[in-house]
């Protein structure tokens, strides 16, 4: 007859120490503990027969998990930009000096399994723990779970989007985003075109719920949206 155990095991110090450290950094609980623990173990720890019990593994994964979450949310969170500006918002966020960054203000370096006899960069070990921590919550919870925990606490409690925007964004899609976030119209009316010194010349104005404001001038469209881009969020306060 199969015996069925009356009480669950008790969980050992380390297990309820990084169950409550991903509880409150990612908002997250544990449920097979062993992936977060391999997650926080650094190969240094490790003889050279156990190497894959290291987070380099999950690491890997948790690089394209990020990678594909971070994509979706700047693609749906900025429906106005290219393709361009979203991939430099993309790299911004998911870039070495960023991740690193957030494991550091998340206090990984507390939790990590290394060895403390060797010079090594715990920046650089944070930044990658922190990636094998998404890879956990993913084998532990599945990919809406890991997109909910990043979205609705990592992202919130650790990037400053706004600031992102301001180091990436031209003036275009600087100020669509002001005007989506303020929910107001904004449209591009070419207002002139004149050739000067056989050169075409264009003219355009910025439109903001059908009342003109900012104008610039250039040698294509483009370059003339930009001034009046510009322009405007001059006139806003915003630059």
């Amino acid at each position: 007859m199969l015996k069925i155990p009356l009480f669950k095991k008790r969980k050992s110090n380390e297990e309820l120490l990084v169950i409550r450290f991903v509880l409150s950094q990612f908002g997250y609980k544990p449920q097979n503990v062993s992936f977060f623990i391999q997650a926080l173990t650094h190969k240094s720890s490790l003889t050279d027969y156990e190497q894959l019990a290291a987070n380099e593994r999950l690491e890997f994964l948790g690089d394209s998990i990020l990678d594909a979450v971070v994509a979706s949310f700047v693609y749906h969170k900025y429906p106005e930009i290219d393709e361009g500006q979203l991939t430099k918002i993309k790299s911004r966020i998911v870039n070495r000096k960023s991740l690193s960054i957030i494991g550091e203000r998340m206090g990984i370096r507390k939790h990590l399994i290394y060895s403390q006899g060797r010079s090594i960069n715990l920046a650089g070990l944070e930044g990658n723990a922190f990636e094998a921590l998404i890879g956990a919550i993913y084998l532990d919870g599945g990919f809406e779970k890991t997109q909910k925990v990043l979205q609705n606490t990592v992202f919130k409690k650790h990037l400053n989007l706004n600031k992102l925007l301001e180091e990436e964004l031209d003036f275009k899609s600087a100020l669509f985003i002001w005007c989506q976030r303020k929910k107001l119209a904004l449209v591009f009316i070419l207002s002139n075109e004149q050739i000067i010194e056989g050169k075409v010349v264009y003219e355009m104005s910025v439109q903001i719920n059908q009342s003109i404001y900012g104008k610039g001038k250039g040698n294509s469209k483009k370059e003339a949206e930009q001034a009046a881009a510009k322009e405007t969020l001059t006139l806003m306060g915003e630059i």
